[in-house]
């Protein structure tokens, strides 16, 4: 069988406006799989966008009728052996784990289905946004690898039974589901998602931007330790925010009965 003809276009899409960076993975025909080629394009522009201080939000989109069908598995099969999957799921993992310590918050903007690591991809992300067309599912187990990678993701979103359910009957859920399980904070309809993404992209924009990243690395932090070093954790980094300029700036601000002001760097 031949192969299929690779399209000219790039993988991943960057597009910014202001504070807000927009990456689009951009596969549609492939329901925007979870390949080499795109997992290495997330990350590389990841990697890119935690440096750059004029970003302050970060929404993940994909093009097409689909979110993100998970990985290839014709590319799985064609690895073959053990290690080279493995490789490839390290590289995957290190994507995901990244976008929980950059700086940025990052929204998941879902306009259809999220299956596997597609479904992983919505749960790694800080925030998400789903239309109610969209679906979810974590169908591994049904074809004999349970999706062992998305559970972490979906594990420490959901309650646990909610995610084994995901996890060992591969059913779908629709995207009222998904809010009331918590795997998306939001559900509008089809026509209104790109208005209600960038409404919370707004929102979280307008806030400091070192008081956003500590408190969002903090969170995460905290939330795999024990309470007492989780409160000791979260109260070095609460007084740094007070000292922080930023936070003399809100004191100010609120003493004062004023809105702050906060500066913004210019993109260089």
């Amino acid at each position: 069988m031949s192969a299929a003809p690779q399209s000219t276009e790039p993988v991943l899409l960057r597009e910014d406006r202001g504070g807000i960076a927009t990456l689009t993975m951009n596969r549609p025909a492939q329901f925007n799989l979870l390949t080499s080629e795109m997992i290495a394009a997330l990350q590389q522009a990841m990697d890119e966008i935690e440096q750059d201080q004029s970003v302050r939000v970060i929404v993940l989109a994909a093009a097409g009728k689909g979110f993100c069908a998970g990985h290839d598995l014709k590319e799985i099969r064609e690895l073959g052996t053990q290690p080279k999957i493995e490789g490839l799921f390290r590289r995957c993992s290190r994507m995901m784990v990244t976008m929980t310590r950059m700086p940025q918050p990052v929204i998941a903007r879902v306009q259809g289905a999220a299956a596997a690591a597609g479904c992983q991809l919505v749960a790694q992300c800080d925030l998400a946004v789903a239309s109610d067309a969209a679906k979810f599912t974590a169908p591994g187990v049904t074809w004999g690898f349970l999706c062992s990678t998305p559970g972490v993701a979906i594990g420490r979103n959901l309650s646990r039974k909610h995610a084994l359910e995901m996890l060992l009957t591969g059913e779908i859920i629709d995207a009222k589901t998904a809010l009331g399980w918590g795997l998306v904070n939001r559900v509008v309809p089809a026509e209104e998602l790109d208005a209600a993404v960038l409404k919370l992209a707004g929102q979280i924009e307008s806030k400091p931007r070192e008081t956003m990243a500590d408190g969002k690395r903090a969170f995460y932090e905290q939330m795999e330790l024990g309470i007492e070093r989780a409160y000791e954790l979260a109260g070095k980094v609460i007084a740094t925010s007070f000292a922080h300029e930023e936070g003399r700036e809100g004191i100010d601000a609120f003493i004062e009965k004023r809105p702050p002001s906060w500066t913004k760097p210019e993109r260089k």
